[in-house]
């Protein structure tokens, strides 16, 4: 790497490495009743926890893994063409990194919640850091004509992922929860999530949940209750694998 690559990296690293906000609890309706039959609305009860702002950038991904797998390649926008197994065990790295326990068993892909260590959000803490204590389709005053203001899609992104913090944030202060790249969830796919307490989603299924949308996305598609979701180890190229990105979340 040249040194100036190598000092940009460093910044970056010092920038957004590990900062996190901290997301306070609550009971929410998950879910959107004039969304897609998968969205059906039920009441859920998070716990609170810790989340990253940004998405994870090239550069940290690169600086934990020693690799970088992304298509649009800049050391400050978000690291993608991501599996969900990328991505936890990149929770597991970066939680050994930091002296933590790690949360993933690498065999089976468990996660042991009460583990200290970074993991994915489930569906229901991701979609209650989304809505920041919002109840309609998106998280801010204002509808699709406002998007742009606020996340990367297909209207602005010029067909490419952007520099991660460049929107504005959402009420709870995190940034990109919208567009940009699709952020992988802990949860297998079902079509009707469940409520309670700390749903988790079921033990078992052939997809991994993504949310948030993505720089390919429509504007239209765009909500805190929309879900997508692939395989998490052979993430299908033609579905939007290079859209696929993550960010990490820690107990409180």
């Amino acid at each position: 790497m040249k040194l100036t690559g190598f000092l940009f990296a460093l910044t970056m690293s010092a920038a957004f490495a590990g900062e996190m906000v901290l997301i306070n609890g609550g009971t929410f309706t998950m879910g959107d009743a004039k969304g897609k039959p998968d969205e059906k609305p039920h009441s859920v009860t998070v716990s609170s926890f810790y989340m990253d702002k940004y998405e994870i950038t090239q550069a940290e991904y690169t600086k934990i893994m020693g690799q970088n797998p992304a298509k649009f390649q800049h050391d400050d926008h978000p690291v993608e063409r991501i599996r969900w197994t990328d991505a936890a065990l990149f929770c597991n790295l970066r939680s050994k990194a930091e002296g933590l326990t790690p949360c993933y068993t690498p065999r089976t892909w468990e996660c042991d919640f009460t583990a200290n260590g970074y993991r994915l959000p489930t569906e229901a803490e991701w979609e209650y850091a989304c809505r920041a204590g919002t109840t309609g389709k998106l998280n801010f005053d204002g509808n699709e004509k406002q998007l742009a203001a606020h996340a990367w899609t297909r209207n602005n992104a010029n067909d490419s992922t952007q520099a991660v913090g460049k929107k504005k944030p959402n009420a709870f202060g995190l940034y990109d929860m919208y567009g940009n790249v699709a952020e992988w969830c802990n949860d297998f796919y079902t079509e009707n999530p469940e409520g309670g307490k700390d749903p988790r989603g079921p033990k078992s299924g052939a997809k991994r949940v993504l949310r948030g949308g993505s720089w390919q996305e429509r504007p239209k598609n765009v909500s805190s209750s929309a879900r997508k979701a692939d395989d998490p180890a052979t993430a299908d190229i033609c579905q939007g694998y290079e859209t696929y990105g993550f960010r990490c979340v820690r107990n409180k």
